[in-house]
C-alpha cells in the first residue's frame, strides 16, 4: 500500500521515475545544476504557451499547429543538451540507446498516422470546391451536383481512418517507456535522462491530443501523474487540466467531430443540404448566396490550416529520424573504432 506522502501512482505502473532519476546535491556540479534547470525551465514556459487565454482555440487547426511546432522546438533542445553535456555516445549505457531507438520509431509511427489523417481529410477539399462551383450555377442539375458533393463530403472525412486506430497500442507502449533506465554514477547520464523524461512526457500528451482530435474519441486522451520535482511539473499539469476539460466537454456535446474548424463546414454544410435538397430554386432562398460563401471560405481556410499542420508534422517526423540516424551512425563509428583498436593490438602480440 502506498504511503500517504507517495505522489498518485497515475499512467505509471512501475512507479515514480524521479526516485531513480532525481540527483542528489551531491550528485550534480553547478554547471550540471544550471545545464538541467535551464533545460527545464525552457520546457516549462513552452508548456505554458500552449495553455489557450480563450479555450475556444483548443483543438482548432492553429492549437495544433502551435503544439507540434513546441515538440519541435524541445526535440531539437535535447540534441543541443546532448552536445552541450560533452557525453559521447560511446559513454551512453545500452540500456539508454535500446530505450531510444524504440521510443523513436513509434513517435516516427505516429508521424505517419497523423500525416496520413492530415492528408485524407485535405483530400476531401475538392469535394467542397466542386460543390460550391455547382452551387454558384443557377442550373438544377448542378444543385444536384452539389447536393451529391456535399454527401460524399461528409462520408468522406466522418469516415475512421484505421491508422489513427492503431495509435492507441503505440501510446500505451510509450507510456509505459516513461519509466527510465537507472542510472549510475554518471552526473551527465541523470541530467541526461531527467532532460529525455520531460520531453517524453510533453511528446506523449500532445500526441495523445493528437490522437484524440482525429479519433473524435476521449479513450486516448492521457492525464498523466508528475512528480513535483521538476521545474515544468506545474506547466504541464495546468496544460492538461485545461485541455483535457474542453476536449471532454466538446466530446460529450455529441458532435460529429472534435476538430473545430471542421465541425463549423459542417454546420454551413447542414445549412445548406436542406435548401438543395427540398427542390425549390436556391436563389430564391434570402440567405442562400451567404451560405455558400461562408462554405467556401471556411472551407479554404481550413486546407490551408491543414497544409501548414502536415508541414510542422513533417519537420517533427525529419527531427526524430535525423537524431535517430546521428544516434545509429555513432554507434556504427564507435564500433569501427573500437574494432581497429582491438586489431591493432592483436597485431602487435
Amino acid at each position: 500500500m502506498s504511503r500517504p506522502q507517495d505522489p498518485p501512482r497515475g499512467f505509471f505502473p512501475f512507479g515514480n521515475p524521479f526516485r531513480m532519476l532525481s540527483p542528489k546535491g551531491s550528485d550534480l556540479s553547478p554547471w550540471l545544476l544550471s545545464v538541467l534547470n535551464d533545460f527545464e525551465l525552457v520546457l516549462a514556459e513552452r508548456l505554458k504557451k500552449l495553455i489557450p487565454k480563450n479555450k475556444d482555440d483548443i483543438l482548432t487547426i492553429s492549437w495544433m499547429k502551435l503544439a507540434m511546432e513546441s515538440l519541435c522546438e524541445t526535440h531539437s533542445d535535447i540534441k543541443i543538451l546532448i552536445t552541450d553535456l560533452h557525453l559521447p555516445v560511446s559513454d551512453w549505457e545500452d540500456k539508454w540507446i535500446d530505450v531510444y531507438l524504440d521510443i523513436s520509431v513509434k513517435l516516427l509511427d505516429l508521424c505517419n498516422a497523423f500525416s496520413s489523417e492530415l492528408t485524407r481529410l485535405n483530400q476531401a477539399h475538392l469535394l467542397l470546391q466542386c460543390a460550391k462551383h455547382n452551387l454558384e450555377s443557377s442550373c438544377s442539375e448542378k444543385y444536384i451536383r452539389a447536393r451529391s458533393s456535399l454527401d460524399s463530403w461528409r462520408q468522406h472525412v466522418f469516415l475512421k481512418n484505421p491508422r489513427i486506430g492503431n495509435c492507441c497500442a503505440i501510446l500505451h507502449s510509450l507510456v509505459e517507456s516513461l519509466n527510465l533506465p537507472k542510472v549510475k554514477n554518471s552526473p551527465k547520464g541523470k541530467v541526461l535522462m531527467q532532460a529525455f523524461y520531460g520531453v517524453k512526457v510533453q511528446t506523449v500528451y500532445i500526441c495523445s491530443v493528437f490522437v484524440t482530435a482525429f479519433s473524435g474519441s476521449t479513450e486516448d486522451l492521457l492525464a498523466l501523474s508528475v512528480s513535483g520535482k521538476p521545474l515544468w511539473a506545474k506547466a504541464v499539469s495546468d496544460l492538461q487540466i485545461v485541455v483535457n476539460a474542453e476536449i471532454r466537454n466538446i466530446v460529450s456535446s455529441g458532435g460529429a467531430t472534435v476538430l473545430k474548424e471542421l465541425e463549423a463546414i459542417d454546420g454551413s454544410v447542414k445549412k445548406l443540404y436542406p435548401i438543395i435538397q427540398d427542390g425549390m430554386n436556391p436563389i430564391e432562398v434570402e440567405p442562400f448566396t451567404d451560405y455558400v460563401l461562408e462554405m467556401g471560405k471556411k472551407a479554404e481556410e481550413f486546407s490551408q490550416g491543414l497544409d501548414q499542420l502536415t508541414e510542422e508534422v513533417d519537420e517533427f517526423f525529419k527531427i526524430v529520424l535525423s537524431g535517430r540516424d546521428t544516434l545509429l551512425c555513432n554507434l556504427r563509428s564507435t564500433d569501427s573504432a573500437s574494432n581497429s583498436a582491438v586489431g591493432r593490438n592483436e597485431g602487435q602480440r
